[in-house]
């Protein structure tokens, strides 16, 4: 079993997303990515990072917290619990769906960190939501994507591909004040 170091991990992360599941030889592209890192490796790295995100989604394990991250710890514990949280920590959404608005957000971050970066996106853009919960959504949207063709049954929030609102404007005679008629009062 090789050693990895956090510089192994960030291009072992980048190599994921440059090569996706759908590319032939990708183990030995990521392998080519990440140096005095083999195909082995990679694939072992793989499934123990997939194990450690499920172990995570299942609540069995806290996410682990790295010594680059910004947060400050409290005490000799990574994860705070809900009682001691300080001023500035975000409350973060926990069995609640997504809202339309964190969807845009979430469509936005994927624009710019790009897929895989859920950890960015969650911090810097949807902050009310984990990066485990950004994974989740961002893997029931390029599904839901991916069955764009077959008919579905009812609308769906993955079903927005575009973080600007397309609700159109109402026309002018819906803003008419409450006598019914329009008020311009301009000062001269």
């Amino acid at each position: 079993m090789s050693t990895w170091t956090r510089d192994d991990d960030k291009l072992f992360e980048h190599g994921l997303v440059l090569y996706p599941e759908n590319i032939a030889d990708r183990w030995q592209l990521i392998a080519d990515h990440v140096p005095g890192k083999t195909a082995d490796d990679i694939m072992a790295h793989y499934d123990d990072l997939v194990h450690d995100v499920f172990e995570i989604d299942s609540g069995r394990i806290d996410l682990p917290s790295y010594t680059d991250d910004p947060v400050e710890l409290e005490g000799d514990c990574q994860i705070s619990s809900g009682s001691n949280k300080k001023n500035n920590e975000i409350e973060r959404k926990k069995g609640t769906p997504w809202t339309e608005d964190e969807h845009r957000l979430f469509l936005i971050g994927l624009d710019k960190y790009g897929k895989g970066d859920w950890r960015s996106i969650s911090r810097n853009v949807v902050v009310s939501r984990t990066p485990t919960q950004v994974a989740s959504h961002a893997q029931k949207y390029f599904i839901r994507q991916q069955a764009m063709k077959k008919e579905r049954k009812r609308s769906s929030i993955h079903d927005i591909t575009t973080a600007v609102d397309t609700n159109p404007v109402p026309p002018q005679s819906s803003f008419q004040n409450q006598s019914g008629s329009q008020n311009f009062n301009f000062a001269m």
